[in-house]
């Protein structure tokens, strides 16, 4: 059973002011002001008659003329009629994208964006549909409403046996293989030429990410998940292809208004034509609402690391983080998340300790959503190697805007524009790097 249905139909009964009653909520009247052009308001009631009727695709198709109406209360209501009977006729992902297409046009339509909620909480979206109810509650509430989305947003839990997502991009990148660009490399035996592949070499490529994952439920509260991960990084040269997946499955839980998310799971790396490295994991995330605009994120992991060029590099990994997302208004939000990171490696010069600060901010903009990202990483090595005068220390700093075009989504992808700009400064020159890398690729919408 759907959790959110019930409130989009008290929000329906809700009394709103005119502006939030009119092109906002569309399932107001001809008689509330909401249609004023008497041939639309009879095409309405013609697709209104078509639908009880069972001509769910001459209503669609009625409605769809409607939607590029001129006047956009009217092609407001249009999309909303249509999307309802979209979800209907069981496409729940074109009606979710036909609900954005309002949204865009008009962030305030707070019972278009509980409807979004509850479509992509049928589509297996968890975190979107929590953000859209955050959102909601950010643009504000009546009362009653806000009650019932305080007690739904709580309970709210994935219910999709199963799904995906993909993201596609051809990535030229001025760094491929993240190297120094000076030609010398300090020593204890004093600089060396550092070959033309050992340093800053730029490429284009193609990046693939993806995901695919299953749901059994065991009890009411308890499901088992299972998922499969994975990215590339693929060029024309291949021993510069960066491989990684990663497989995991573990049981959810619900506790009140949290969730918590224990895993078991493996990760492998190949890098070049040869695998590189084999991690064996064991993760636990936890999720809270904080208040009606907020979320707490928290997760740990311990692993065991079997590098397979380097035995030097085999051992112990052990990371936290803590995140917390909050919605600033209907179209924009902010998250910040702190990261702590242990390698216990054989050899103490490859044993690293590393902290991580991030700022992510999105706002949507028309038919687009911007987003931007700001992280510092720091990292220190427990001892110095062999080779080099000092032990390594660095300090990351990289900035990414990523712009998702919605206006153009076809079959629920949407084109995407990355731009990442990275600059590590580390006391050895062969870590000291610049890139700037651009992804053009599509990505799903939901």
């Amino acid at each position: 059973m759907l959790i959110i249905g019930p409130i989009v139909h008290l929000l329906a009964a809700a009394a709103f002011t005119p502006a939030e009653g009119s092109a906002a909520q569309p399932a107001c009247s001809r008689q509330a002001g909401c249609v004023v052009d008497e041939a639309a308001a009879q095409k309405f009631a013609l697709a209104e008659r078509l639908a009880a009727a069972g001509d769910l695709a001459q209503a669609q198709r009625v409605l769809g003329d409607l939607t590029r109406h001129p006047t956009l209360e009217i092609r407001s209501e249009a999309r909303f009629r249509l999307a309802m009977l979209l979800a209907r006729a069981g496409r729940q992902t074109a009606a979710a994208l036909m609900l954005r297409q309002i949204l865009d046009d008009d962030p305030g339509a707070t019972r278009v964006r509980l409807e979004l909620a509850r479509l992509l909480e049928l589509l297996g979206d968890e975190a979107g549909a929590r953000r859209a109810l955050r959102e909601a509650q950010a643009a504000g509430l009546p009362p009653a409403v806000a009650l019932l989305v305080d007690r739904y947003s709580a309970a709210l839990r994935a219910r999709k046996p199963s799904g995906g997502s993909l993201e596609v991009a051809i990535a030229p990148d001025s760094n491929i293989n993240r190297a120094t660009r000076a030609p010398s490399l300090g020593t204890v035996f004093g600089d060396l030429t550092l070959d033309r592949e050992a340093r800053e070499t730029s490429g284009v490529g193609v990046a693939l990410r993806g995901q695919v994952y299953g749901r059994a439920r065991v009890s009411g509260k308890t499901s088992l998940l299972g998922k499969i991960a994975g990215s590339a990084d693929l060029y024309r040269a291949t021993k510069f292809n960066d491989v990684a997946i990663g497989i995991s499955a573990g049981p959810e839980l619900a506790i009140g208004a949290a969730r918590l998310n224990t895993e078991i799971g493996g990760i492998w790396r190949r890098h070049g034509n040869r695998l590189l490295s084999a991690t064996g994991y064991l993760g636990l995330v936890f999720m809270r609402p904080i208040g009606r605009r907020s979320q707490l994120r928290a997760g740990g992991a311990v692993g065991a690391v079997d590098n397979k060029l380097n035995d030097g590099q085999d051992g112990r990994s052990y990371g936290f983080s803590v995140g917390y997302e909050r919605a600033l208004s209907a179209r924009a939000g902010i998250s910040v998340t702190l990261f702590a990171e242990r390698q216990n490696l054989r050899d103490g010069g490859y044993s690293t300790k590393s902290g991580q600060v991030s700022v992510l901010g999105y706002r949507e903009m028309g038919a687009a959503t911007v987003t931007a990202t700001l992280a510092y990483i720091h990292l220190e090595a427990d001892e110095r190697l062999f080779l080099y005068p000092r032990r390594r220390t660095e300090n990351l700093y990289r900035a990414s805007i990523a712009v998702t075009l919605r206006k153009l989504t076809v079959m629920s992808f949407a084109p995407l524009l990355r731009v990442t700009a990275e600059r590590n400064i580390s006391s050895i020159g062969l870590f000291d790097y610049r890139r700037v890398r651009t992804e053009m690729g599509i990505v799903r919408a939901f």
